[in-house]
């Protein structure tokens, strides 16, 4: 009797626990639905806890703790023999949809401010942000009228397209010379791009477009967003030195971007095998470099196929990177990588996620998750490094070396140099 009555008071629950796992399974993917949004702040990875990174003595600005507060993130190291600071080059300012009609952002970068602007006809602008008049900011209390930003010191409109004054509302002419710079700008795969060359020559080359983001194809999945405490080279330069894929790449992304626990043997058990290839483009795109990556894993010494991804890499100028990803049967996406420098060695790096939109969202979220942990572990490498403008290399490092000559199209003769490595620069 016993007996039966436990089976009469089981089979009822079967139909409730259904119904419990189908609610999960279902909220689950709503929650895996919503795409991936990740944000570091200065200073948030890249240090060892307890490490207090601050400025050297004459080296750069210094920053004052309030109480209770930790000095401010920053590379504490000489800086060695750098480059210039800025490239030139197209960089990513803001996504399309952070700047709607009417809208104006204020944004400092490149060494410069600009006022950041999208006129009632939907075109986006980019100004110096400073008024001429009496140097106001545009972007502080500025107003969009028409195509033109309004002052809000006085009320002199700028048109967008080319910075000429067009109106002083207290004035009967408006001079010939009053007009703010207006810098070479570009709406694609979803972002505002600036074109910045230290010597105000015009773009050279175009931002590619990637077809499957304009046509719908592929869908967004997510964003990542760092900022690093390095010089823009070093970035890049990551493609050629393929040498450390295996070394800082090879353990298993489940012992995190902390370098004193990637090791451990408690993840020993996995490896994760890359191969390589980085190569320069040809003319005319001799501005683009390629990065052919062939990823596997292996599990107890087993290869697991399901981890098998196949990643071309295309560097398109210093701030750019179209990383496009094919899988067997999980279909194909695209990481765009953005470097934009906000100064000398702070670098603003976004990653965006696009793909297929047959395939379930916890695949590009996943991907997108583990590229994450990967490129913070490159991250705790760059903010704590010197740049070496003659590095000690062996004859497997050569692609380096190569790939420092491709970059150098990127400065002019007139590159900007900051002041605390005027002298002595090498690159």
């Amino acid at each position: 009797l016993g007996g039966g009555g436990t089976e009469l008071l089981f089979p009822p629950l079967l139909p409730l626990l259904f119904l419990l796992l189908l609610l999960f399974l279902v909220l689950l993917l709503l929650g895996c639905s919503r795409p991936l949004a990740l944000r570091r702040g200065r200073g948030q990875v890249g240090y060892l806890p307890g490490y207090l990174p601050g400025y050297l003595p004459g080296y750069l600005p210094g920053y004052q703790a309030t109480p209770g507060q930790s000095p401010r993130p920053g590379p504490r190291r000489l800086p060695g023999a750098l480059p210039p600071p800025f490239p030139n080059g197209w960089y990513r300012l803001l996504d399309s949809a952070q700047l709607p009609r009417g809208a104006v952002r204020g944004l400092a970068l490149l060494g410069e401010h600009l006022a950041v602007f999208r006129s009632q006809d939907g075109q986006a602008h980019v100004l110096d942000a400073h008024c001429p008049h009496l140097g106001a900011n545009l972007a502080v209390g500025g107003r969009v009228r028409g195509g033109c930003i309004e002052c809000p010191f006085h009320g002199w409109q700028f048109r967008g397209e080319d910075g000429k004054c067009t109106s002083i509302p207290y004035a009967a002419k408006v001079p010939d010379c009053a007009r703010v710079r207006a810098w070479p700008s570009c709406e694609v795969n979803g972002m505002v791009l600036v074109w910045y060359h230290c010597q105000g020559l015009d773009p050279t080359w175009a931002v590619p477009e990637q077809r499957e983001i304009a046509t719908g194809e592929w869908v967004f999945r997510g964003q990542t967003e760092h900022l690093v405490d390095v010089h823009i080279q070093e970035i890049p330069e990551n493609a050629a030195d393929t040498a450390h894929l295996a070394f800082l790449h090879g353990p298993a992304i489940l012992g995190g971007s902390d370098l004193r626990y990637t090791r451990s043997r408690l993840w020993d058990f996995m490896k994760h095998i890359w191969k390589a290839e980085w190569q320069p483009e040809p003319e005319p795109n001799e501005h683009c470099s390629r990065l052919l990556l062939q990823h596997s894993a292996t599990v107890f010494g087993k290869r697991l196929c399901l981890m098998d991804l196949t990643v071309s890499a295309r560097q398109v100028g210093p701030g750019l990177v179209y990383l496009i990803f094919e899988h067997a049967f999980l279909g194909r996406g695209i990481i765009l990588q953005t470097v934009t420098p906000l100064e000398p060695l702070l670098q603003s790096v976004v990653h965006k996620i696009y793909y297929q939109k047959n395939i379930p969202a916890i695949v590009p979220k996943f991907i997108l998750r583990a590229e994450c942990v990967q490129f913070e572990r490159d991250i705790t490498i760059w903010n704590n490094k010197q740049y070496l403008s003659k590095p000690l290399l062996v004859r497997e490092d050569s692609r380096i070396q190569r790939h420092r000559r491709w970059f150098s199209q990127f400065y002019s003769e007139g590159s900007t140099r900051s002041p605390a490595w005027e002298e002595g620069l090498d690159w």
